[in-house]
This record gives C-alpha cells, sequence and structure tokens, in this order.
C-alpha cells in the first residue's frame, strides 16, 4: 500500500475506537491519525476521545466546529422548517460538517484514506461518505464495522484482547449521539417499541412533573429567517443556540419518541431531545404565517419536506438542495421581526409576533371597520365552487337514473 497514513474520524466510542488496531493489523497502516469534530456534544465526550487516542498513540487533532455548525447548518435548518417525521433533524445535519472538517483536516495532514465506525444498518454510512467524496473525489473509504459485518460482542472481545480502552463504553447502556441542535438516544430497552423511555435517558430536558412551576416568557427575534436575539439581546448562533436549550429544557420542551425509518428501510425506535429547536422552529413558522402569502406558504411547505430529506440523506451538496435553497432564501428576506412565547409544561406557545413585512391589516380584518366593503363579496361567493356545484347535480342525476 502505497499510502501509509489513514485519518479516522473518531467520536472516542466502541465503534471507532477498535478502528486504530483494526488499520494498523489488518489494514496495513503504519499511521494512523484520528481527528474529533465538535459540534457541540459533551465536552466529557470530548476529553474522553482526545485521552484514549493519547492511550492509543495516534496523531490526534480535535477541531472546533460549533460556530460552523450553528450558522451554516443548524440556521438553514430553521430557514427550511427542517424537520424528519415530526422532530427536528440534529445528527443527519452534523454529519455532513464532520466529513467536510474530516477533509479539511485530510489535506493538512496530506492524507486521502480514511476509516470511519459506521455500521451497515445505520444512516451515517451514507451521510459521512458522500460527504468525503463530493469533496475529495479521490478519497479511498474503509467501514470495517460494516465490511467484517461485526456484532457487539465482537467488537467488545477484540477490544479487550487489543487493549483499547472501552470501559466507559461498556458501562453506557444506551446510545446515544449529541450536538447543538439535539440528542439521539436508543439501544438497549429502548429497542423494544413499547418500553417507557426511563428517565435516565434524558440530559437536557425535566420531565414534566419535575418542570418550572411558572411559565417563561422569551422573545426571539429573526433577521431573514434567522434567529439572532433572545430577549433583545444578540449573541452568537453557537451560544444562542446553547441559551435556548437551557430555557426550554428547563420547561420539558422537545422530548420526541418516534418510530423512524431510516434509509435501508429499517423501522427504529428513536427518542430525541431539541429543546431549542423546537422552540426555533416554532417561533420561525409563526413568523412566516404572518411575513408569506397563502400561495408561498403552501409551496415552500412542500419544498421544505423534500429540502429535509435531502438533509436528511446527507445529501448536503446535491444540485437539488441548491436549488431548493435558491428559493427558501427568496421567500427569507421578508422573515425579520420578533416572536413572543410561553414556555411551559413541555410546549412552547406563540403569543404574540410582529414584522415590518407583516401583511396583516387590522384596519381590512377587524369587524369594526368599513374599510373593506363587504357587500363586493357578494358576487364571488355566489360563483364560488361553481363546478364543484354543477358536478354535484350531474351527480344526483346520474344516480337517479342509474
Amino acid at each position: 500500500m502505497a499510502n501509509k497514513k489513514v485519518l479516522l474520524v473518531y467520536s472516542g466510542g466502541l465503534d471507532t475506537s477498535i478502528c486504530i488496531p483494526l488499520m494498523r493489523e489488518e489494514y496495513g497502516y503504519s499511521d494512523v491519525v484520528t481527528v474529533t469534530i465538535d459540534v457541540g456534544q459533551d465536552a466529557a465526550d470530548i476529553a474522553q476521545a482526545e485521552e484514549k487516542a493519547k492511550i492509543m498513540k495516534t496523531e490526534h487533532y480535535t477541531v472546533d466546529a460549533k460556530e460552523d455548525f450553528a450558522k451554516l447548518f443548524c440556521w438553514p435548518a430553521v430557514q427550511a422548517n427542517g424537520d424528519y417525521q415530526g422532530y427536528p433533524m440534529s445528527t443527519s445535519i452534523a454529519r455532513p460538517l464532520i466529513a467536510q472538517k474530516a477533509v479539511e483536516m485530510a489535506r493538512q495532514v496530506g492524507v486521502t484514506d480514511f476509516a470511519h465506525g459506521c455500521t451497515g444498518k445505520g444512516n451515517d454510512q451514507y451521510r459521512i461518505e458522500f460527504g468525503i467524496r463530493a469533496l475529495m473525489p479521490e478519497a479511498t473509504i474503509h467501514a470495517p464495522v460494516r465490511e467484517r459485518n461485526m456484532t457487539r460482542t465482537w467488537e467488545i472481545d477484540y477490544a479487550q484482547k487489543k487493549n483499547v480502552p472501552i470501559q466507559q463504553s461498556l458501562n453506557k447502556i444506551w446510545s446515544i449521539d449529541e450536538n447543538l441542535w439535539g440528542r439521539s438516544i436508543e439501544g438497549g430497552r429502548l429497542e423494544e417499541p413499547d418500553f417507557a423511555p426511563p428517565e435516565e435517558i434524558f440530559k437536557w430536558t425535566s420531565s414534566i412533573d419535575k418542570a418550572a412551576a411558572k411559565p417563561s416568557a422569551v422573545t426571539i427575534g429573526f433577521k431573514n429567517g434567522v434567529p439572532v436575539s433572545l430577549n433583545g439581546e444578540t449573541f452568537s448562533p453557537a451560544t444562542l443556540i446553547q441559551k435556548v436549550n437551557m430555557l426550554a429544557g428547563q420547561h420539558g420542551i422537545g422530548r420526541i419518541d418516534v418510530m423512524e425509518d431510516r434509509m435501508m428501510g429499517l423501522k427504529v425506535r428513536e427518542n430525541y431531545e431539541c429543546p431549542g429547536a423546537t422552540v426555533f422552529l416554532k417561533a420561525h413558522k409563526a413568523l412566516e404565517n404572518l411575513v408569506l402569502t397563502r400561495e408561498e406558504i403552501r409551496m415552500k411547505a412542500l419544498i421544505d419536506q423534500e429540502w429535509s430529506r435531502l438533509a436528511y440523506e446527507g445529501l448536503w451538496w446535491d444540485p437539488l438542495k441548491e436549488d431548493l435553497e435558491a428559493f427558501i432564501a427568496s421567500t427569507q428576506r421578508r422573515v425579520t421581526g420578533e416572536v413572543k412565547l410561553s414556555l411551559y409544561k413541555g410546549q412552547p406557545t406563540v403569543v404574540g409576533r410582529n414584522s415590518p413585512w407583516a401583511l396583516y391589516s387590522e384596519d381590512l380584518a377587524s369587524f369594526d371597520t368599513t374599510t373593506f366593503d363587504q357587500r363586493e363579496s357578494t358576487g364571488a361567493v355566489k360563483n364560488f365552487g361553481l363546478q364543484s356545484r354543477m358536478y354535484h347535480q350531474i351527480r344526483s342525476k346520474m344516480e337517479r337514473e342509474m
């Protein structure tokens, strides 16, 4: 093998940790470069990955990508009302950025060979590999867990034989993926569709019975469809998301339990915590309803759904996605203003909204004004549904004659 150096996209968990000795002993790489991309996961997980990489003597890098993730991935998801089967996408929109940063690091250290720990059953293999190949077509990619059809039992046994530090992985009952936009929790008894999620799986949100006793009033400011402020104070994108996560989490907002259809066709049970994302998306849609026309809202719902499908599949650099975003960007030029919400007992309730581009006119809509001459509606109402009425008459005649 001409190139003896490989870059491993490294989380520090069991799957990626066993890839280190595998790359050296089974795939023939003398040098393993590990890179961990910080998209807002627990700081302890970042530190654990760094410590494991040090123990296993890899050339390790940690890339802080939180602000890039918030600005370039979370905010576009807000503009597109990003949702897959009833939950705000978090893991899926982080994977393209992880692939992008891995490619940037590979170019920096002079590597064209990659490895990752994705299984052959999940979505991430598609997302990671598409991103790497889109940005580095000449890349060679290894997926040992998939290629060797590994089981968790085999992985644990192999790790113990090779002195891979995995005690924390063994102690973890649940499989958790975390970033700024949300936490996904699966595995263990959560694989049973009728098993009630235990309170221990949640970290960002309070249970409803332990949630704050009084509601919190918050105001989210938007500019061109992007959140920019909380209660009148501006923050960087990542900080704004973290603050709203904390506020909404105190009120038990953002717990979602779904049966999800993966790209492979498998149904899986997933639990999510996405307090901030839930609030941002609720506020954004309320502001869109104030400033966009009925036909824009109708068409954008279709565009948003297709954007979300592409984002879920990790096709971040697909030309269709760029085309859809051109339409979305055009609508977002007017999505500027503020939305007031009440956060309480698991629900973010919109209680007010304002925008300089509102299509609402109190003078026209009020029951107490005569600016809108009601008499002019008579002809429109008389002819409304004309063809449907004609069809109803014809159907009645057909039924009598049959």
